[in-house]
């Protein structure tokens, strides 16, 4: 039985147990797993788009906390969400999120907007003194990515960055076991060859929906005549996200680089090079870390396994998975912790717990913004040395390419007016 059914049927024994007639609304009762009224946080959310209704539909969440709030910039968004989540009705709803980390006294805020606009939103929230549990990619821009560890510092807040993959027991076991050396030195790491986003060509613009404020949802991107493929379909194009379909570079491949990163104990690095196998953006990519280890994206689409990697050492491999891992030795897989097929409902359910967790210890949480910004900047030495067409030396420490300005330029993007990243944190 996994952790999710336990807490279900617990929680009906524990409610068939009472005797009528005194019934307790279930949000109050802190059965096994669920804080009571007086434990529990308040939380708003940022966006309540199509990654809000999978978290607000994850009953891990409601575990921990109460959603009282949630704002964003299409309230028709917000009608439909509410109308499909239970206790959407009670929202408090605002239109502009700044009136939302202005007027409500809340715990924290999930971000899952669309990339583009989410880093200015998550430092907007930090500074108002809000913790954080923000979609991945963190960022559009390695610059943003560092802003955000900046801001996290600055104003010591708890920021969880949503690669669930962190905190899911086996995906944790094998990680330890690949850095503990279980597998010998590691050689090279094969990963697949994630793709990379689309760029946008000018069209006329279409009928705006009714009630979207599209000055907002451009945010930091030029405002664009409007058009459903860039609202709807934003996760598609280089100006709002690196690749955000799922098998794009920042889409699913932020789940597998974020894996490689773990298991080779590079949390606060990277790689030192980078340089595409070839011409175009679908080029495979190899990527080479100070010890030596290659990092090759070059495999086929497979399957959802391809949200880990295989880690080839010199005494065998560990191929680790979405919630699961295989080896070659097969006394590594004795003691595997709890596994899951890929891509469930509870699969946040770790995720969730270890946030909520650090809210109250503050505790770095397992996907501390620090590791999810290293992990997405592979992500984007993996876009920009295709854009380049050639290898590119990398400076983990600085966080810069060594003498290369052309490169580095890449690091950050031009901002419009009124959505610049504040000054003390840039």
């Amino acid at each position: 039985m996994n952790r999710r059914d336990f807490l279900k049927s617990s929680a009906a024994a524990a409610a068939a147990g009472l005797a009528a007639p005194y019934f307790v609304p279930s949000h109050v009762l802190a059965a096994p797993g669920r804080k009571g009224a007086n434990d529990r946080f308040k939380v708003g959310f940022i966006g309540v788009g199509g990654r809000a209704h999978q978290l607000l539909n994850d009953q891990n969440l409601f575990d921990h906390a109460d959603v009282v709030a949630v704002a964003d910039c299409w309230p028709q968004r917000i009608d439909e969400r509410a109308a499909r989540t239970p206790g959407g009705d009670k929202w408090v709803r605002y239109h502009d999120y700044h009136k939302l980390l202005e007027k409500e006294k809340l715990d924290a805020v999930f971000v899952p907007t669309p990339t583009h606009s989410r880093a200015l939103i998550c430092i907007h929230a930090m500074q108002a003194g809000f913790d954080v549990y923000a979609e991945k990619p963190v960022c559009l821009t390695i610059s943003e990515g560092r802003s955000l560890v900046k801001a996290a510092r600055k104003y010591n807040r708890i920021m969880q960055v949503g690669t669930q993959q962190r905190s899911m027991p086996s995906n944790r076991y094998a990680s330890k076991l690949v850095r503990d050396g279980a597998i010998g030195k590691i050689k090279e790491v094969l990963a697949c060859n994630f793709i990379a986003p689309d760029r946008w060509t000018p069209k006329p613009a279409e009928e705006m929906p009714e009630g979207l404020d599209w000055n907002a949802w451009c945010s930091q991107v030029e405002m664009r005549p409007y058009r459903k493929e860039l609202h709807l379909g934003w996760a598609h194009w280089w100006d709002y996200d690196g690749g955000g379909k799922s098998w794009g570079v920042t889409g699913w491949g932020t789940h597998a680089l974020d894996q490689v990163q773990c298991a080779l104990g590079t949390d606060d690095t990277g790689p030192v090079e980078v340089w595409p196998e070839g011409k175009g953006q679908t080029a495979p990519v190899t990527m080479k870390y100070a010890n030596g280890t290659l990092l090759k994206c070059h495999g086929p689409k497979r399957d959802l396994a391809d949200l880990g990697a295989i880690f080839v050492g010199e005494k065998g491999t560990i191929e680790i998975k979405r919630g699961s891992f295989t080896s070659t030795i097969p006394e590594l897989l004795e003691n595997q912790p709890t596994t899951m097929p890929a891509n469930v409902p509870q699969e946040c359910v770790w995720h969730f717990d270890n946030f909520f967790d650090c809210l109250k210890t503050r505790k770095l949480p397992n996907a501390d913004i620090e590791i999810a910004h290293r992990a997405t900047t592979v992500c984007y030495l993996m876009n920009i040395a295709r854009d380049l067409g050639r290898k590119l030396q990398w400076d983990p420490e600085a966080e810069k390419f060594v003498g290369d300005d052309e490169a580095n330029k890449l690091l950050s993007r031009p901002r419009r007016k009124g959505f610049e990243i504040p000054a003390e944190v840039a």
